[in-house]
């Protein structure tokens, strides 16, 4: 009698029901990657940002635009051009900088993106928001409102 090779339907099932279950415990987990990883892009940018405006301003005695950032050569054009940048889009957050005060915001593009709003101010530091509305900060202090 000739012996078949190959792999019975139990064994082949059993293989699928442990690839379902590593798939179940491991999406979850980037998924949350992808956020953590798109969050920092956004903290990176905003710093990079602050330093713009930093040498911005000691060179026009006043606080740029994002566009003014990029038309210096600051920034990158994809934040200042209202695109999407790992999942964040930026925009100011006061209408006009002033010689004392910038304020400059990124907001997840869509839920997957991220889930923490982010700005940063004149003293540099990148603060953050899990609260809705994206107006949430206030334009002066960049402080959460109250």
């Amino acid at each position: 009698m000739k012996k078949e090779q190959g792999f019975s339907l139990i064994e082949l099932l059993i293989v699928v029901a442990i690839i379902g279950i590593v798939a179940a415990i491991a999406i979850p987990n980037l998924l949350q990657a992808r956020k953590t990883a798109n969050e920092a892009s956004a903290i990176g940018a905003l710093r990079t940002c602050a330093s713009a405006e930093v040498t911005y301003q000691g060179n026009n005695n006043i606080y740029g635009t994002l566009a003014q950032l990029n038309t210096a050569s600051l920034v990158d054009s994809t934040i200042s051009g209202g695109q999407t940048k790992s999942g964040y889009n930026f925009s100011n957050a006061l209408a006009a900088p002033t010689a004392t005060a910038f304020n400059i915001g990124a907001t997840a593009a869509s839920s997957s993106s991220g889930d923490r709003r982010f700005c940063v101010v004149e003293d540099g530091v990148v603060r953050y928001s899990t609260t809705t509305p994206a107006t949430a900060f206030d334009d002066t202090t960049g402080r959460a409102a109250t």
